[in-house]
């Protein structure tokens, strides 16, 4: 994050220098405030450059006019905002993102009166939220930083009608912009950097915010009877940890919300080996337990009136001598029994002692995990949604709710018996992959053999955690997917 970024939000006013930022819908036209506060030679220059590069004012399309007739800024920037389906559909953070995009490396105003959209404080705050999250950037280990690089603005002031509101409603919206830098650091990081202690010891930091924070080792681990968890971390030197976090945010009474999250800090794929091209990205397959940690970090800083348990499951899955084979069995903590068919389908493993775990010691209201567990969720949904298994409508309804409002969709796949049936085993309780077809969910469906009645999702989020496209607010490869999601989700429903 670019720490010369500074936001300001100050009340309507003459501007004099930087650059100006206005909005015009489809006719070209800002509101009647901005263009008596920018003056008719302004609106009528508008009008010009428009058709001289034939700009429409369609959604986040945008003009920049240098050294304007008639205005003492630098540049005049307008943006477009569409007609009126397309400002129905506004997205704040997105936009959020595009005006920080206009301003590299430069001081800059925007207007904050949009034609035909209401912009209330908390629209303003996420469009704050967008401005920064556009400016993440991951560099700490160039020795020498790239000079033609985009570069945070000096100052971005956000033009309102309410400054206080604002400033008011955007104190919990840098708690999730935390909690997502936090998120994406952790995918970024290197893997000989972040092992699964050096992991553990970043959710330990949350204690800071008032988190109670719980680290189960290896030997606390065999205890309880971990044995799939274990399985996958035996290949490597490094040892495997499981982080319980807690924030007691609501009544004492309320029964906790719970969020797992798969931390493979690297994947080889063990013995069933992945090839050798791409094999760097797997430094993310942790994203699902980053996303938990920045969540937790989230809600903390915001103070939620809620009572959250986050657990991640954190190991490396490595090749060595001592690694578990195609044809093992593992006892997990339920008792139950896995025959090991292809080491590299190991996320199911580590998620099944975990979500275990939660349900025996919180019984919570319900479980979401979060995991990059499939290539096969990319074939279905390529990298725009995230695959949603669930056994509860209820809950896949609001998960659904709150992917629309974020803009982090989810789609709902399907599970039941029949992909129950794929993953039966000869020699054991089940096996930990169906074969080829309907990958994503049989993995859900060994998933689900894990939670007994509590209402349960699964996100697979291998399409959307890294590498996915780029958007407005996401310019690098770990986007921190699921943070805004899930505080949403617990924002409008669990909160007392």
């Amino acid at each position: 994050m670019a720490d010369s970024f500074k936001i300001d939000f100050q009340p309507h006013g003459k501007v004099e220098s930087g650059d100006l930022i206005v909005f015009v819908g489809d006719n070209l036209k800002p509101t009647p405030a901005v263009a008596k506060q920018i003056g008719s030679k302004a609106v009528d220059l508008i009008a010009k450059a428009a058709a001289a590069e034939t700009f429409k004012g369609k959604p986040k399309s945008a003009m920049t006019i240098v050294l304007p007739n008639g205005l003492s800024v630098d540049r005049l920037i307008v943006i477009g905002v569409g007609g009126e389906k397309d400002r129905a559909d506004a997205d704040f953070v997105q936009l959020g993102g595009l005006i920080s995009g206009k301003t590299n490396g430069r001081t800059a105003t925007a207007m904050l009166d949009l034609p035909g959209i209401d912009v209330p404080p908390e629209a303003v705050a996420d469009i704050a939220l967008g401005a920064q999250l556009r400016r993440y950037s991951f560099d700490r280990y160039k020795t020498k930083k790239d000079e033609n690089g985009q570069k945070g603005a000096t100052r971005l002031v956000l033009s309102v009608a309410d400054p206080a509101a604002v400033k008011k409603v955007y104190k919990a919206h840098e708690g999730v912009l935390q909690g997502i830098t936090l998120a994406r650091d952790l995918v970024n990081e290197p893997p000989n950097v972040l092992g699964p202690q050096e992991f553990a010891a970043r959710a330990q930091a949350l204690t800071k915010l008032g988190v109670e924070v719980e680290i189960l080792d290896e030997k606390a681990m065999k205890k309880l009877g971990m044995g799939a968890l274990l399985g996958v971390a035996q290949g490597s030197v490094r040892g495997a940890r499981v982080a319980i976090m807690r924030w007691n945010g609501g009544k004492a009474t309320d029964k906790p919300v719970a969020f797992i999250g798969k931390g493979v800090v690297f994947d080889t794929g063990g013995i069933s080996i992945k090839p050798a091209a791409g094999m760097e990205d797997m430094k993310g397959d942790m994203a699902g337990a980053a996303c938990v940690v920045g969540l937790m970090h989230a809600l903390a800083s915001r103070k939620a009136k809620a009572n959250v348990v986050g657990a991640i499951g954190l190991v490396e899955n490595m090749p060595d001598g001592n690694a578990q084979r195609p044809g093992d069995i593992v006892t997990t903590m339920s008792g139950q029994t896995i025959e090991i068919i292809n080491t590299d389908a190991e996320g199911r493993l580590v998620l099944a002692d975990v979500l275990w775990y939660v349900q025996d010691r919180f019984k919570p209201k319900f479980m979401i995990d979060l995991a990059t567990l499939t290539g096969a969720i990319l074939v279905a949904l390529a990298q725009e949604y995230a695959g949603l298994f669930s056994n509860s409508d209820e809950l896949a309804e609001r998960l659904t709710a709150a992917g629309k409002a974020t803009g982090e969709r989810v789609w709902r796949m399907p599970i039941g018996p029949e992909f129950d049936k794929m993953i039966e085993s000869k020699f054991a309780d089940m096996k930990n992959t169906g074969g080829r077809f309907g990958g994503s969910s049989t993995a859900a469906a060994l998933l689900q053999r894990f939670v007994n009645d509590v209402p349960w999702a699964h996100l697979d989020i291998a399409g959307t955690a890294m590498g996915s496209p780029q958007t407005e607010i996401s310019r690098g490869w770990a986007s921190g997917w699921g943070v805004r999601l899930l505080d949403r989700l617990v924002r409008d429903h669990y909160e007392a």
